[in-house]
C-alpha cells in the first residue's frame, strides 16, 4: 500500500478556514479513501484548545531534544483525533515555540513571529524525527506551506535523515500557496539550520532568508511541486518556469483530490 506523508503549516478544524487550512483536512481523507496510508503533522500553536480538541500527549514519541544552534529545545508530540475521517493527527510542540505563544506566525498586533526562523527549522526537524520513530517509510512526502519548507533539504542533505532506510526511496512534493511575508528571518539563521550532512554549499543562500530564499530552497530539493493557489509570488512563479521538475498546476476545490493523487502515482517505482 502506497504510503503518503503529509507536513501542514495549517489544518481545520484545529484553525480556522482557510483555502490552506481546508486542504490540510481534506486532502488526507481524499488520499486515505483512494486506498493509500497516511500520516499527517502540523505545528501545535497555542491558539489551539487542547480539551475542545482532544488532544493528549503520545509518551513513547515525546521526550526527545532536538539540538538548534547547539541548545536543546524538548520535542512533545500530541495527538488528536478527525473522527468522521478516521484520521489521527500528529502536532508538534515544544512550549517556547508553540503552546506559550497564543497566535500562529504574527502576534496580536500583526508583528511577524521573531522566532518564527527556530519554529520553521523545529517543526520540520521534528516530524521527521518522529518519524523515525513511528518506524514508519513514506513513498510520498507532501509538504504544505512556508513552515515545511526546510523539510526537502534535510531529507535530501541531513545525514541522519538521507542515510535513513526509511526515507530512500521517499519523494518529496512541495506545494506552493499564497502565504508569502516580507519580513527576513534574524541574521544568522544558517547557523540555526545546519546539521551534519549540510554543508557550505547548501547554507550559502541562507545568509539573508526571507520567504523567497525559503520556497526557492524547498523547490530546488523535492521532486515535484505543487501550485497549491490561484495566485502565486510572481517572482517564485517566474522561478517554477526555470525548475525542471513536473509542476502540478493549480486545482479547484472540485477537483484537487483527484489531481493530487495522480499526481502522486507520477512519482511510484511503478510509474517511473
Amino acid at each position: 500500500m502506497t504510503r503518503v506523508l503529509f507536513v501542514h503549516q495549517e489544518i481545520t478544524p484545529y484553525l480556522p478556514e482557510t483555502p490552506m487550512s481546508l486542504i490540510g483536512r481534506h486532502l488526507p481523507q481524499a488520499t486515505q479513501e483512494s486506498g493509500k496510508e497516511v500520516r499527517i503533522f502540523m505545528p501545535r500553536y497555542g491558539t489551539i484548545n487542547e480539551r475542545r480538541n482532544q488532544l493528549h500527549e503520545v509518551i513513547r514519541l515525546s521526550g526527545m531534544n532536538l539540538i538548534i544552534n547547539d541548545t536543546d529545545h524538548p520535542l512533545i508530540i500530541k495527538v488528536a483525533s478527525i473522527q468522521k475521517a478516521r484520521m489521527q493527527i500528529y502536532f508538534i510542540d515544544n512550549e517556547d515555540f508553540f503552546t506559550k505563544k497564543k497566535y500562529l506566525i504574527r502576534d496580536d498586533n500583526g508583528v511577524f513571529c521573531e522566532d518564527n526562523d527556530y519554529r520553521c527549522v523545529f517543526f520540520s526537524r521534528g516530524v521527521i524525527e518522529t518519524v523515525k520513530k513511528l518506524n514508519w517509510s513514506p513513498d510520498i512526502i507532501h509538504c504544505n506551506g512556508w513552515l515545511s519548507a526546510l523539510m526537502p533539504l534535510y531529507l535530501k542533505r541531513a545525514t541522519s535523515m538521507k542515510d535513513n532506510p526509511l526515507f530512500s526511496d521517499s519523494k518529496i512534493i512541495y506545494s506552493i500557496y499564497d502565504d508569502a511575508f516580507d519580513e527576513q528571518f534574524r541574521p544568522g539563521f544558517e547557523k540555526k539550520l545546519k546539521v551534519p550532512g549540510v554543508g557550505a554549499k547548501d547554507l550559502k543562500n541562507f545568509k539573508e532568508t526571507d520567504y523567497l530564499v525559503l520556497t526557492k530552497a524547498a523547490i530546488d530539493y523535492s521532486d515535484g511541486i505543487v501550485i497549491g493557489s490561484e495566485h502565486i509570488h510572481p517572482e517564485i512563479a517566474a522561478y517554477l518556469k526555470t525548475c525542471k521538475k513536473p509542476i502540478l498546476p493549480y486545482q479547484g476545490p472540485e477537483e484537487y483530490g483527484k489531481a493530487y493523487n495522480e499526481f502522486y502515482e507520477r512519482f511510484l517505482p511503478s510509474q517511473q
